[in-house]
């Protein structure tokens, strides 16, 4: 793993209340990411990022990930041309988690490789109900099968 481009971690009065982003990524390199629409405030997805991908995120204005299934770097929108214009990177108190917020462009439209305009379509039915029931919240925008082409 490429060293980070990023400051290292000072006190943590700094950390928590400086102004220098100083990111903490865990053991494994990455930092949780998630990911919002600008416009409306959508949660649209959840991701990991290490340094690499957010250094990339932060020169190209696009989202860019890591993906822990393909063990690469993963810019949002390479296949399927639903790109996320990163418009606002924040980081919470301790700088463990990344929020960005972006413009999700493309046909679609939609940031969840299952069709749907957020990765968060479904919620559990009732709070009170042991089954764990899930009820769909959106309508998917496209077909994967035509969008991604299995390699």
């Amino acid at each position: 793993m490429s060293t980070t481009p990023f400051p290292a971690r000072t006190t943590m009065q700094e950390v928590e209340l400086g102004t220098t982003l100083q990111p903490k990524f865990g053991p494994d390199g990455l930092i949780p990411c998630i990911t919002q629409d600008i416009g409306t405030g959508q949660v649209l997805m959840f991701a990991f990022m290490n340094a690499e991908s957010l250094a990339h995120t932060l020169k190209t204005r696009k989202a860019t990930y890591w993906s822990r299934s393909r063990n690469k770097l993963w810019v949002k929108g390479e296949e399927s041309g639903n790109v996320q214009i990163v418009k606002e990177v924040y980081t919470d108190c301790d700088q463990d988690v990344l929020l960005i917020k972006v413009e999700q462009t493309g046909a679609a439209n939609a940031s969840c490789h299952n069709g749907f305009k957020s990765c968060f379509y479904r919620r559990l039915a009732s709070l009170d109900d042991t089954s764990f029931r899930l009820e769909y919240t959106a309508e998917r925008l496209f077909d994967p099968a035509t969008v991604y082409k299995k390699k």
